[in-house]
This record gives C-alpha cells, structure tokens and sequence, in this order.
C-alpha cells in the first residue's frame, strides 16, 4: 500500500487525501481529549503543502471554509442529542431515530465497513511511518502486531482505550511544542531546483486534499453508549473538538510561513521536523495521530455493528453481534468480528483504490445527519425540542456543503457511494423492517399532504381525472374482486378506500379500531396500498350515504363509489334510493355483477357495450384502458360492441367507430354487430360470452324512472354474462374531454 499519510518523493501529482480527523468527547461525566486526531497527520505532513500551494491567506480560507462546514454538522449533531438520549450507535442510532430504521441502516452499514477498514489504513500507514525511521522492520508484520494491539486495548474496555489517549494526546502536545519554539529554514539548491518543476495546483484541488482532516467529529459521538450523560457531553466534546481544531490549524501555517519558504514547504513533507526545536518530537506527533486513529476507529466500528444487530437491521443468523459484556455492555463479540475483518484488510494490503469511498461514506453519514436536524427543526413537530437550538437553514447549509464538497474531493466515489446507500435502503425497505420507536417521515408527508391539499383545487378539470374510489366491499377477503378492481383502477397513483359498515353497537369503538388495523394489515400483506374505513350505522344504506356525503378532506374526496351487485329482491328498493343518492352527490357509480363467482377469467378480454362516447362511454372507457395499462390486466383486448339494425347502418357505425378509436389511441378495436332481429339480451350474451369482463351503462335516474324496475331488469338483461360493471357517469363531468385532445 502507498502510505496515505507520507508523501512519495515529488511529483507533478498532489498527495493523496486520507480520511482523519476526530472528536473530543467526555467519558464518566469528566471532560477528557479523547481521539482527537483532527491534530493529526494533515498538521504534520500536508500542511507545509498546503501553504506551499495557496499561499498563506489562501490556506486560511481553506481551514476556515472546512471547518464551517464541520461546524454546521457539529450543530446539527448539537440539536439532535439534546433532544433524544443518544444510546450504543453514535451516528446510525441519531438518523434511524429520526429518519427511520431503513435510512438509518442505509447509512449505519457502510458506516461500519468505512470505520472498520479505516483502522488499517491508521495501523498501516502507522507502519509505513516507522519503518521509515526503523528501515529494518517489516510493514505488514508491524501494521498486523500494531493492529491486534490496539483491538486488544478496545477489547479490555474502552476506559482503558480512553486512558490511552492521555499518552498519546502528550506525544502530540510535545510535538506541537516543539515546533512552536523552532528555527526558520532555507531550501536548498535541489529543493528550489525542484520545486521549479513542480505544477501549481488550484484552490478547489487543494481544498479537496485538506478537508478530510476536519471530518472526523463523529469520533465521540460513537461512544455515545459509553457515555455517563451523552445529551450534556456530545455537543461539548464535538464543539470543543472543532473550536480546538480551527484555533491550532489556523496557528499552524503562520508558524510555516514565518519560518520555511515556498519551495521548502513544497517539497519537504517532512518540513515540520527541520523546523522544530526536537526534530524527533514530529515523529512521535505522526505516530500519535495515527494510533489515536485506529483507536477511534476500532472503539467506534463495533459500537455501530454492535447497536445494527441490535435493531434486527442485520440478517438473523448475525443476532449475537447485539450481545455486550461486563457493566458497561461492551461490544467485545463485535470488536472480535471487526478485528478479523481488519486483519484481513492489512493482509492485502492496498486499499487505495476504496480509501475514496470510504471517505464519502464519512461525509454522507454527515450529510444525512444535518439533513435530520433540518427537517425536524423545520416540521416544529412538537415531539422535537432540543436544549441546543438550531435554525433549519443552518443545517441545509450544511447539506449543501458536505455535498459540495464530496463532489469536489472525487466525483466518482461519491456516486459509488450514493449507489450503495441506496441499494442498501432499498433492500431494508424490502425486508419491512418494523421499529418501535417513531421517526421524522410522518411529519414530512403531514407536511406535504397539507400543502398538495390546499393546491388542489375544488373544481375538477378533466386534464387530471383520475377515480378516486370509495369501495364498499365488507369483509374484503369475502369480495375480494371489489379490492382487485379498484387497485387496478387506481394505478397506485389515485386513491382507494375499503370500506365496511357494522351494525350500530355491534362494536365497541376500540373494537372498531382493531378491525381497520386487521383489514390494513391484510391489504398489505397482499401489496395493495389502499385506505381503510369501518364506521357503524343503524343499516348498511343509510351508512354508506352517511360515509359518501362525509368522507374526505378540502377538495381530495371519492369521486367514484364500486360497489357489489344485490341479489335481494326485498332490499332492491332501498339499493337503487342510494345509488340514486350517489349519483345526485356528483359521485359515478360502478356496480360489479359476478353470479358465478368466477372472477375475471384470463383478464384478456373486455367487452364494452357501446352507446356513445358521452356520458357513460367515456367513462367506461377510460376505466377499461386503466384496467388495460394494470399489471394483472397488461395488454387486454378492449372491444366496442354496437348493436345496428341491418347491414346498411353497419357500414357507416363501422367507419365512424374507427374513427373514434384512431382519434382516442387506446388500443380499442371496433366491433359492430348486425341484429337482424334478436333481442338485445340474447345479443349481448352471444357476443360477450368469452370475455373476461364487460362494462354496461345505465340509465341516468329521472324521475319517471322507476329506477327498482329498471334495475331489476338490468338484472336479468345480464343474467349469464361473465363478470359484469354497470357504469353510471357522474354527472355534468366531461368524461370524453379526458380522452380527446381537441
């Protein structure tokens, strides 16, 4: 592997960038500078660069733009653990607390594969940086001892790996000395020679290889469960973190200034040394900020796979990952895992190629952190009030950047990345994972779902029509075919609902309740997104107008009733009041009649009686392409079927139906049948015995219809017919308009 932390002797290429940086955190309730290798190796072996490259005013616009950046997601962080207890996690448990189980383990799963192989780029890059001063040691064996040591360390308690860090922040301290009281230096011949040949480099291009080093905030935060009071500790740490930061980065190149020239800064990675009081201090600098970064790694990658278990994020046979030890539930079972998958990952050795990618990872974890903090602050929800005050805009702000920045530090890896979060969300969404716990995505469609209603407007324009059902079906498994329609009417773009009607008192409202729950339940486990209804009323007719004349919100209302045929001759009467009812309410009616209880066949054929495109015809229309363009009914025949006379009138409704079908481009095919003096009954059936299903306008009620007599004679006109819709438009709509263009 090529040391991401040590430059190769000079190139026209800049260094490479690393993934660094860290947080201080407080453990006990004792504020303490645990991981923080934000003073790590951009300070040591990038910065002379840097300041080489942009100047200095330069690389002070780029630390203080980085680090804005950094403490706009530090806010974000800020307002999201003080306003929920930030339990074993860190990161993954905020955004799957707020954004949902399937965000959080979209983020929460490259999270740890990122943290856990940064623990061998530390120990490997560790490595490399001494056997530089010790040439005769071996880089692999070094990474892999230095590697179990450190994962030791985490295994025995993370106190101890706290404890450690004392050591290790007093090698950095020394080496920051040290540099403070050094002595300026000249380049030499060679230096100046070479950085002649050297090519500047932009700003942006700069600006990409510094940022990584103030990224690593999330350090305390991933000890979050370890922490005596998280709410109070993670956003001192994590601010202190990024204030201690800016302070000696912004220190930093005008110690370098002062005392190196342009070309010594360009070429000399090691600048640093030459400058200091004790040269040898800088070393110890380097090798402190890159075990402080494999311990942060190795604390933080468990605590995450460890809570991913936990939450039943990962497949089943990984439960025991979830298992702590000892008091303080120490994550030793999934630090053991992660220790073989990082002895692994030092074994082969070259992860230049995913170091990138691992990058994006981190930046995205951060991305979606503000994004949290900014939805929740924007929705006011009041389940959402943090000690620590945050304006959304603040956080969108930082959305922005760290998506700005992602792109301009490699473009490629972070589609790759965005390509795997999302693959990984999909696949939970898949799984319906269930959470017990609530989270932000309710409040968005609230937010949404408001604002689309009051855009809506209260007069329907035939542009936009589509049926909204309201389908009154009882139990559904007992009229199955009444929820399969109007799914496949609904395209899974309009709105459904299943509705049933108890006798009053029947149920107590609890009761009521549970069967909305059990009904919503069997429509999802059968994929059918539709809504659920279960009123009580006195009877069943009185209970569906009841429902008709009141369900809905603004203008979003039923603008379709499907309902079963009645067979009862004794509740004929008050069947026909209500779709008299229905249709003065300006709702279409659509009547399924299935005698057989055969179902829909083949669902390859759909026969329409046709009697014109207005009124009834349009509407049939319309509902037999939506049946058409359905999964369950793709690429059905669609027949107009009119009953002329004699063979003269066939040749004119002939030339005339193709031209309607031509102009209304739904795949219809004509169909006209010469009578010859059989009753239209027998026509009907003869002509539509092997369709699937078969769409028959009704009379529009007057009132010298008797409309109880004219049903039951519509009855009869149908009797052995396949599945059947009887069709009454909705009236002063124009249905024809939604298929014409002109």
């Amino acid at each position: 592997m090529k040391l991401p932390f040590l430059p190769s002797p000079p190139s026209s290429e800049p260094p490479p960038t690393s993934q660094t940086g860290a947080g201080l955190g407080t453990f006990g309730g004792v504020f303490t500078p645990s991981i923080l290798t934000i003073l790590g190796v951009i300070m040591y072996l990038r910065f002379g660069w840097v300041v080489g490259q942009v100047g200095l005013w330069g690389t002070l616009a780029i630390v203080t733009l980085s680090t804005s950046i950094t403490f706009l997601t530090s806010l974000s962080i800020c307002a999201i653990a003080t306003d929920q207890v930030v339990r074993a996690g860190g990161a993954y448990y905020m955004i799957s607390r707020s954004l949902g189980i399937e965000s959080g383990g979209a983020i929460g799963i490259p999270l740890y594969f990122a943290q856990a192989i940064s623990v061998a780029l530390y120990t490997i890059g560790f490595a490399e940086s001494l056997v530089i001063t010790f040439p005769q040691l071996n880089i692999k064996v070094v990474a892999i001892i230095t590697t179990i040591m450190v994962a030791i360390i985490a295994i025995k308690s993370a106190k101890l790996a706290i404890k450690a860090q004392y050591f290790i922040m007093a090698a950095i301290a020394l080496s920051l000395i040290s540099l403070l009281f050094g002595s300026p230096v000249e380049a030499s011949t060679q230096d100046i020679a070479i950085a002649t040949n050297l090519p500047k480099v932009g700003f942006w291009q700069v600006f990409a290889v510094f940022f990584p080093a103030v990224t690593g905030i999330m350090a305390g935060v991933n000890m979050s469960g370890d922490l005596q009071n998280p709410t109070k500790s993670i956003p001192t740490g994590t601010l202190a973190a990024v204030g201690t930061g800016y302070v000696i980065y912004m220190l930093l190149p005008v110690l370098l200034w002062m005392q190196g020239d342009t070309e010594s800064l360009l070429v000399d990675a090691l600048i640093m040394k030459r400058i200091a009081f004790w040269g040898p201090a800088i070393l110890l600098g380097v090798w402190g900020a890159t075990l402080s970064s494999a311990l942060g790694s190795i604390l933080g990658a468990p605590r995450v796979l460890q809570a991913l278990a936990k939450d039943g994020i990962l497949p089943n046979w990984l439960k025991f990952l979830g298992t702590g030890s000892g008091p303080d539930n120490e994550p030793r079972i999934a630090t053991v895992v992660t220790l073989g998958f990082v002895l692994i990952a030092v074994a082969v050795g070259d992860l230049n190629l995913i170091a990138p990618v691992l990058s994006m990872f981190f930046l995205t974890t951060y991305l979606v952190l503000n994004l949290a903090a900014g939805i929740e602050t924007f929705l006011e929800s009041p389940s959402f009030r943090p000690t620590f005050k945050v304006h959304w805009l603040l956080s969108l702000l930082g959305v922005v950047g760290c998506l700005g920045v992602m792109f301009l530090i490699d473009a490629i890896a972070t589609i790759i990345a965005a390509i795997i979060v999302f693959s990984i969300y999909i696949w939970l969404e898949r799984r319906e994972l269930e959470s017990a716990w609530g989270d932000i995505r309710q409040g968005i469609w609230m937010a949404l779902v408001r604002r689309g209603l009051f855009q809506l407007s209260y007069t329907p324009d035939t542009k936009n029509w589509r049926p909204h059902i309201l389908t009154f079906s009882g139990a559904p498994n007992k009229r199955w075919s009444l929820v399969e329609l109007a799914a496949n009417f609904s395209h899974n773009v309009s709105l459904f609902t299943v509705c049933t009607i108890l006798p009053t008192g029947s149920r107590s409202p609890t009761q009521r309740n549970e069967i909305e729950a059990i009904l919503r339940d069997y429509l999802e486990k059968r994929a059918i997104a539709g809504l659920v209804r279960v009123i009580m009323a006195d009877n069943p007719f009185t209970g569906s107008r009841q429902l008709v004349e009141s369900y809905g919100i603004g203008p979003l209302v039923p603008n379709t009733i499907l309902l079963g045929d009645s067979q009862s001759p004794e509740r004929r009467k008050s069947y026909c009041e209500t779709l008299v009812h229905f249709h003065k309410t300006a709702r279409s009616v659509l009547i399924l009649r299935d005698e057989s209880d055969r179902g829909f066949g083949a669902r390859q054929k759909i026969d329409l009686g046709w009697g014109g495109l207005n009124t009834n015809g349009g509407l049939m229309l319309i509902l037999a392409y939506l049946l058409r363009t359905s999964l369950e009914w793709r690429g059905a025949e669609i027949n107009l079927n009119l009953v002329v006379p004699d063979e003269t009138a066939a040749v004119a409704a002939h030339t005339n139906l193709a031209k309607v079908v031509a102009q209304l481009r739904i795949g219809a095919k004509p169909k006209v049948i010469v009578s010859q003096g059989q009753p239209f009954p027998e026509i009907l059936r003869s002509s539509s015995q092997d369709a699937d299903l078969v769409f028959l306008g009704m009379a529009t009620p007057k009132e010298d219809l008797q409309y109880s007599k004219y049903y039951e004679g519509l009855q009869k006109m149908a009797t052995g017919l396949p599945a059947t819709i009887f069709v009454l438009a909705a009236p002063d709509f124009a249905f024809s308009e939604v298929l014409q263009k002109d």
